[in-house]
């Protein structure tokens, strides 16, 4: 016969385990979405400009940082527009080294 305690550590393993799924999945998702939005930098849908922004952040070009000065004049929301100017420093960094 099995001790509660063996039924909590088996309990607390699943969990974790679907903690660990959860998360992964999620990774894969966001991932996914970022490709499939990175020409949404102009979209009315703050999620998917957020999204491109991650696309570009992982993709620095000469290209994306005069998208991203465009992007910073037309940005309305100052939480993107701040995710915006760090996007665009790290891109400006990338293409001086």
């Amino acid at each position: 016969m099995r001790s509660q305690r063996d039924s909590g550590w088996q309990a607390a393993g699943k969990v974790g385990i679907g903690l660990v799924v959860g998360a992964a999945v999620g990774l894969v998702g966001w991932s996914l979405a970022q490709r499939r939005h990175r020409r949404s930098l102009f979209h009315p849908d703050k999620l998917k400009r957020l999204a491109a922004l991650g696309y570009l952040r992982a993709h620095p070009s000469v290209d994306s940082a005069r998208l991203l000065r465009d992007y910073l004049q037309w940005e309305p929301h100052p939480l993107l527009r701040r995710r915006a100017r760090g996007v665009l420093l790290r891109t400006e960094r990338a293409l001086r080294s």
